[in-house]
């Protein structure tokens, strides 16, 4: 579904990815681990176009996309949930998934049912301001926020930062839930044990650079990732 090849990012002198390739199939679920610093938001912002890549193609459904306007990619059907969650604190639950769907002119009763289906607590407390939720309950609504403009692809920065143990479990539930009812999921997350356990496919960036690749089963069980990434 999305495939990169030879992406270069550059931050004024400072190039922050190096050429990197690497494909997500349709429906899986791929996750790239690192440590802070490693350029792995700066590959989900260019794929967005939120920063312009130096160098590399990105396609997705087999079409160019590199470098066109944000808005047409989100119309193309891919959706960014940003590092820190970016909700609108003094909009309501119900204004924020509103805003998400902001490209759609047609109705948004069955997506806002799916989204309450999945996340029964913002359902409850659809009327509330944002600002006003847990942590854990921010992190939902940006999630279901992305998946109002029904995307093909949903890219997750970091969906687990902050976040108490038992939350993260229920929201690398809810991102397994989502990607059984069809939708291919790209996923970037510190809590490397939780996304290679989660993650079909695995990609480990470092200093710019993708240095390992495999299932999520087989950098779970390698040793240079323990030592790395799992504190073992």
């Amino acid at each position: 579904m999305l495939k990169v090849d030879g992406l270069k990012v550059n931050y004024g002198g400072i190039e922050a990815v190096k050429g990197i390739s690497f494909e997500v199939p349709e429906k899986s679920i791929v996750t790239l681990i690192g440590a802070n610093g490693a350029g792995k938001s700066t590959t989900l912002r260019s794929i967005v176009s939120l920063v312009k890549p130096a160098a590399g193609t990105i396609e997705f459904n087999g079409e160019n996309i590199t470098g066109k306007d944000t808005n047409d990619i989100v119309a193309k059907g891919i959706t960014l949930v940003p590092e820190g969650r970016k909700i609108f604190p003094d909009l309501t639950v119900l204004e924020n998934l509103k805003i998400g769907a902001y490209m759609r002119k047609d109705s948004l009763t069955e997506d806002l049912n799916w989204v309450y289906d999945l996340f029964p607590r913002l359902k409850e407390r659809h009327w509330q301001a944002g600002g006003t939720l847990s942590g854990g309950e921010q992190q939902m609504l940006a999630v279901a926020r992305a998946l109002m403009s029904r995307p093909k692809l949903i890219m997750m920065d970091e969906p687990s930062l902050g976040l108490a143990p038992l939350i993260v479990k229920g929201i690398f539930d809810i991102i397994k839930e989502i990607n059984k009812q069809g939708v291919t999921i790209l996923l970037i997350e510190q809590n490397a044990n939780m996304a290679l356990r989660t993650a079909d496919i695995g990609y480990v960036m470092e200093t710019g650079n993708i240095t390992m690749t495999g299932s999520g089963a087989q950098l779970l069980a390698d040793e240079k990732v323990r030592a790395a990434y799992l504190g073992k």
